[in-house]
């Protein structure tokens, strides 16, 4: 098997002229000439029999040969750097995962105790963020996000659960079975989210009726002001489900899927790190059994 391997200086060398498009910048990362570098990567393309780069002027773009083994090399360069960050400091190197930061406070912190007793030897960290990532540059293993962007075609993302919106408000404005008293109510709005309540109306082929208003910054100072009682806002149920469980706010009208899913984004495949894959199948199993 060692036989057939291409040289694992080729390799690195083609790994860094890829991510910078520029053999120049690899080889000042690499701290070797630009030359070198052309001279592995040419060496990598005639052993495999296939050209890795077009080369145009000064720059250099991949071929699909060359997206195709760049793939299969930034996994196992990441696997290889991982396990000796693991050797070297004699533990299991943490996971990092971004999260959007509403999501964060109220969903994912208080089930990771549920995780790191299930699952020991895999330490999370939490970054709180949201939108789009380049998961490299942030040094982030998986981002767990609302599908609301286009991430870019070499990351890997896998579903994990549909949101499902509907208002929501401190349990004494509510009366059971009457929506049109909660659309009297003051209207809570985010920021972050201004057209939530236009949207949940559409869906639901209602309209609108007036009603005092007030907007807050963020989307989780808007659901902190429906618990307080300021009003009804507009709550995804993976945001509010722990607050309805324990009585703090009712959804009187439920929820229903709004056409957003959340997804685990990742740079490299979840086949190949099993830390990924556990943490995918938690996140699942846990969303499952309520959001």
């Amino acid at each position: 098997m060692a036989e057939r391997l291409p040289p694992l200086v080729a390799l690195r060398a083609f790994e860094a002229a890829a991510r910078h498009e520029h053999f120049g910048r690899a080889g000042d990362e690499l701290h070797v000439t630009h030359s070198a570098v052309s001279r592995q990567v040419r060496a990598l393309e005639d052993d495999l029999g296939v050209q890795l780069f077009e080369r145009r002027n000064r720059a250099v773009f991949l071929t699909e040969a060359g997206r195709r083994l760049l793939e299969t090399t930034r996994s196992a360069l990441r696997q290889i750097a991982e396990t000796a960050a693991e050797l070297r400091a004699g533990l299991p190197a943490p996971l990092v995962v971004s999260c959007e930061p509403t999501l964060t406070q109220r969903w994912l912190i208080p089930r990771l105790p549920a995780f790191q007793a299930e699952h020991p030897g895999t330490v999370v960290h939490v970054l709180a963020a949201g939108g789009p990532i380049n998961l490299e540059r942030d040094r982030v293993d998986c981002a767990i996000r609302r599908g609301d962007f286009t991430w870019p075609p070499d990351v890997f993302a896998e579903p994990l659960f549909e949101e499902r919106v509907g208002p929501v408000c401190a349990p004494p404005l509510a009366e059971p079975g009457d929506r049109e008293h909660l659309l009297r109510l003051p209207r809570i709005h985010s920021a972050t989210r201004p057209d939530a309540w236009d949207r949940w109306a559409a869906d639901q082929g209602v309209t609108l009726p007036p009603a005092p208003s007030r907007t807050f910054e963020h989307f989780y100072l808007s659901l902190e002001a429906a618990t307080a009682g300021l009003g009804v806002a507009i709550g995804p149920e993976p945001l509010v489900v722990d607050a309805v469980r324990s009585g703090r706010l009712v959804a009187p009208c439920g929820f229903r899927p709004n056409g957003y899913r959340y997804v685990l984004l990742s740079r490299t495949s979840f086949a190949v790190d099993a830390r990924k894959r556990r943490f995918l199948a938690w996140m699942r199993r846990e969303a499952a059994q309520g959001a």
